[in-house]
């Protein structure tokens, strides 16, 4: 048979441990080895029960002082080993149980329930391009649990105090027996609230917080886009036993602009000119969210070109100015020409001394120097 391991070894800590070391140390090895956690791990089941073991020796004074002096062989010295500790309610082993069991299943309380904070909610908003870019106010609906106002969150109809549950005598929690351990369970007489409402209120029949729907107004900053997050604090679900209320998210999805599209702050919007327009120059008209603008194009304007309008852009979000509207050009080439517009076009290109039917003959002389 293997020997026993040095009590301090298997908690990691030194003899001269203090009593709150020797807890926290418990503790961690508990939650670590515990087999809610390690479901079918013999290995790890020894170890939970050698870890209980030791603190068990170890927090007790009186033994620990035996363990000193004795060692393992404390047995013979009127020192009844681990079977003859009287369970995990012997010396305050059971607290400490409770408050790892807590940690597996959730903060729950031995008393009642704690006052818990309300839910969080999320509201999905569409709206314009032209909203994001301008801000706006307006009204949302939101379905939420509140508070019951003709009980006042009682939960009673009148201002007596609920009664002691007769089932799990306040605790809000059943405890059996499972083989080596004991745990617990919700009380599902009281839903873990350690006490019974013997007369419930009419409109929330008890539970303390109704469904209702709450109009709010919202207002919508300049320069929101998808995926912008607004925090309404105090707007979400209501508390439960006197918990602060969460908060609302409303969450925004900007619909697409038939002419616009948004690069950060900038807009950008393409502008079809003719091949005429882009070769010449000339003034063109330009629609921004703003109205239409007039600017010039100037002679010579390549496909693709990028026109910058000052300040038409979308307002920052964070207030660091306003971006601008970028007009990139697309010249339409005409699919069908006239005779005379043909002839005027050839006699175009003999001017200036190309080749209508080979292409640039400034590019096509650079392909023709590169093999010679």
């Amino acid at each position: 048979m293997a020997s026993k391991r040095d009590y301090y070894e298997v908690l990691g800590v030194g003899r001269d441990a203090a009593n709150e070391d020797l807890k926290k140390a418990y503790r961690r090895l508990a939650l670590k080895y515990h087999p809610d956690k390690n479901p079918e791990n013999k290995e790890a089941e020894e170890k939970f029960k050698e870890v209980n073991e030791a603190y068990e020796a170890l927090s007790d004074p009186d033994r620990r002082r035996k363990y000193d002096l004795f060692g393992h062989g404390m047995e013979g010295a009127g020192f009844g080993g681990a079977e003859g500790f009287g369970g995990f309610g012997a010396g305050g082993f059971g607290d400490i149980f409770e408050d790892i069991f807590e940690d597996f299943f959730g903060a729950g309380t031995r008393r009642g329930r704690r006052a818990q904070r309300g839910a969080d909610l999320r509201y999905n908003l569409e709206i314009s391009f032209e909203e994001a870019a301008f801000g706006l106010e307006t009204k949302i609906n939101i379905p939420r649990t509140e508070v019951c106002s003709a009980c006042n969150g009682r939960g009673a109809k009148s201002s007596a105090k609920p009664s002691v549950c007769p089932t799990c005598k306040g605790t809000g929690q059943i405890r059996f027996q499972q083989g080596f351990f004991t745990l617990a369970r919700t009380c599902s007489h009281c839903n873990g609230e350690g006490r019974i409402i013997t007369d419930p209120c009419d409109k929330c029949r008890g539970r303390k917080r109704v469904q209702r729907e709450r109009g709010l107004s919202v207002k919508i900053p300049p320069g929101v886009e998808t995926g912008s997050r607004l925090r309404l604090s105090g707007e979400g679900e209501a508390g439960i036993e006197g918990g602060p209320t969460g908060d609302l998210y409303v969450v925004i999805t900007v619909r697409e602009h038939p002419i616009f599209t948004r690069e950060e702050n900038d807009i950008i919007c393409t502008i079809p000119i003719s091949f005429v327009q882009a070769a010449i120059g000339g003034k063109i008209e330009v629609p921004t969210l703003r109205g239409s603008v007039t600017i010039n194009v100037p002679p010579g304007t390549q496909p693709g070109s990028m026109l910058r309008i000052k300040g038409k852009g979308i307002a920052d979000l964070r207030g660091y100015g306003t971006g601008d509207q970028i007009v990139k050009i697309e010249v339409h080439i005409p699919k069908k020409l006239t005779p005379n517009q043909k002839e005027l076009l050839e006699e175009y290109a003999r001017i200036s001394g190309e080749d209508a039917g080979i292409g640039s003959s400034g590019f096509f002389k650079k392909v023709k120097d590169m093999f010679e």
